[in-house]
């Protein structure tokens, strides 16, 4: 008689009664791989270090004093001019809505990009199957290549300004907001396009109404998350000469001391937006995703 108890096939059955044996050599190999891991990481760790140290300009250990020479000196200007300020940010206002128009714009053109991408790449879903490793190899090239890097060759090309930055924001935002999207959409129920596509609706029409309506909530909610992160990167990008609130930053640091009070309030100004978006998001996605 066969024993059915771990499988059809006869043949050697595994010890129970060795159990807590087996267990305990699982844990200690487990202990074994984890060392091993963490001593290359340290090793690595180490020689990067020192790899660092030779090629610095200036010695760490000697520079790690002065760490918060500058905060300090940056604060205590602010704080002599703290009465100047408030209207300092105010002044700093309009910098701040074309840095927000900026991070809006290049979500909404990178998120509608990344739409049509990551349904062209799903397996099943695509318009063209033989073309979706296409698809997804070019989001992974939109992705890896920073915004930073695709606005200073757009500035070579297009001169300064916001539309270099718009550009490299939607470019980067497509490929990442495309891989999320894919995810999603992997993941929804096929049985709507399978009706859909027996009384003959077209691919827009079985995409439109059998898969929108299920990744709607979290492809939203991906969005908002990008957006939050888009309007960082549109600050950052003010650096390299793309404008918004991240270029008065910029030309307030280069000026030095006098106009650290400058810095602060665009600092302030940039945390109070970030910090307000965050929370508004966070509630938008979570009425989207859960319905509270």
């Amino acid at each position: 008689m066969v024993d059915i108890a771990f499988g059809p096939e006869p043949g050697k059955r595994p010890d129970l009664t060795d159990t807590r044996q087996a267990y305990l050599q699982m844990v200690r190999q487990k202990r074994v791989y984890s060392t091993a891991l963490i001593v290359m990481l340290v090793v690595l760790m180490s020689a990067g270090f020192r790899l660092a140290q030779e090629r610095n300009a200036g010695g760490f250990r000697d520079g790690l004093p002065k760490l918060g020479a500058f905060p300090s000196e940056v604060l205590s200007e602010a704080w002599a001019d703290r009465a100047n300020i408030p209207g300092l940010m105010w002044e700093h206002l309009p910098s701040l809505i074309e840095t927000l128009n900026i991070a809006a714009v290049a979500t909404l053109l990178g998120g509608l990009a990344a739409a049509v991408l990551s349904l062209l790449s799903v397996q099943g879903l695509a318009r063209w199957p033989a073309l979706a490793p296409v698809f997804r190899r070019l989001m992974d090239a939109m992705r890896a290549i920073p915004d930073v890097v695709i606005a200073l060759v757009l500035i070579y090309i297009l001169g300064g300004g916001p539309v270099p930055a718009v550009i490299a924001i939607s470019v980067h935002t497509a490929g990442a907001l495309g891989k999320l999207f894919a995810e999603v959409a992997e993941n929804a129920d096929l049985k709507p396009v399978e009706g859909l596509a027996s009384v003959g609706a077209s691919w827009g029409q079985r995409i439109w109404l059998g898969i929108i309506p299920q990744v709607a909530p979290n492809w939203l909610s991906y969005w908002l998350m990008r957006f939050e992160i888009n309007v960082r990167a549109s600050a950052i990008l003010g650096f390299v000469g793309q404008g918004g609130i991240g270029y008065d930053l910029k030309v307030a640091m280069q000026w030095g001391q006098g106009r650290y009070d400058q810095v602060v309030a665009i600092f302030l100004l940039l945390f109070l937006t970030i910090v307000a978006i965050d929370q508004l998001s966070d509630r938008v996605r979570a009425r989207l995703t859960k319905g509270v």
